[in-house]
């Protein structure tokens, strides 16, 4: 697919609606906004829709005609600008589906990220035989090829939370997702055992919310919400059986930073989850 005809980024369709929100709120429509900058409707419309690549300093001149005073949110849709920015996830982009890439385009990106989840273990902290053990178990199957792809795409999205400067990981994890057991018994003692190595990195927090604790909000979704330079520009992932997809409107933004902090605050501390952790590991 020649460079041209590739689909608009994450960032570069959140930058898009950003623009597109401010003149939202400026109450004023696409033709308006067009005149006012010596441009056509449908060239405003392609650059909210991400389709059509936006200078820094348009975006600047768009954001004093929408009347937008908020600097740190104008410097941060400025550093969004420009053509399209070539990570390590590009060379899977004909290979798996573009959520995949995105999530790694934001993982990439965050300042920091909180994860919530009921069922299954975080991405970021699987082992290479875990994640083998759930791919394999999808209906209707992928074949070897695909699950090879899928496998050396999630161990290559772990590279953010290593190095110098690795990203701050939250972590609310429901106890069923320690004991599903996925793999067997050796490989899900092997991946209790990493997630207690990794919860002893600083940057890293892992807490359990143990059974018989009551209410589990969104219980039915993974949550990853990842952390911008600034809140307007925060994203969250959102994971079931039945949608796999991203949202960043400010209500949603609030919501799900409330069921984050909900689940937080019903979870053991980082000392008593990893007691827990450790005697599950133990029972395996």
């Amino acid at each position: 697919m020649p460079p041209s005809k590739l689909p608009p980024t994450i960032r570069q369709r959140r930058l898009g609606a950003e623009l597109r929100r401010l003149r939202e709120l400026a109450q004023m429509s696409a033709t308006e906004a067009g005149r006012l900058h010596g441009t056509t409707q449908s060239r405003i419309s392609n650059i909210e829709s991400g389709g059509y690549p936006v200078s820094a300093d348009r975006v600047r001149t768009l954001a004093r005609l929408y009347g937008c005073a908020d600097q740190p949110l104008i410097d941060e849709l400025t550093n969004m600008t420009g053509g399209r920015t070539r990570g390590w996830w590009d060379e899977y982009r004909e290979i798996l589906p573009a959520e995949f890439l995105d999530t790694a385009e934001l993982e990439h990106h965050a300042l920091a990220m909180r994860v919530a989840c009921a069922i299954h273990l975080p991405g970021l902290l699987q082992t290479a035989d875990h994640a083998r053990a759930l791919f394999k178990d999808v209906v209707p199957p992928f074949n070897p090829p695909e699950i090879e792809h899928l496998l050396s795409f999630r161990i290559k999205r772990q590279a953010v939370i290593y190095g110098e400067r690795p990203t701050p990981l939250s972590t609310v994890i429901h106890e069923a997702a320690l004991r599903m057991g996925f793999g067997g018994p050796k490989v899900a003692r092997v991946q209790l055992e990493h997630l207690l190595d990794m919860s002893e990195h600083e940057h890293i927090s892992v807490r359990v919310i143990p059974f018989g604790t009551g209410s589990y909000p969104s219980s039915g979704s993974g949550i990853i919400y990842l952390k911008a330079a600034v809140p307007q520009l925060d994203s969250v992932q959102l994971d079931t059986d039945t949608f796999s997809g991203y949202v960043g409107s400010q209500p949603q933004l609030v919501r799900y930073r409330a069921v984050l902090d909900h689940l937080e605050g019903t979870a053991l501390t980082p000392e008593e989850s990893r007691d827990l952790m450790y005697n599950v590991a133990q029972s395996m």
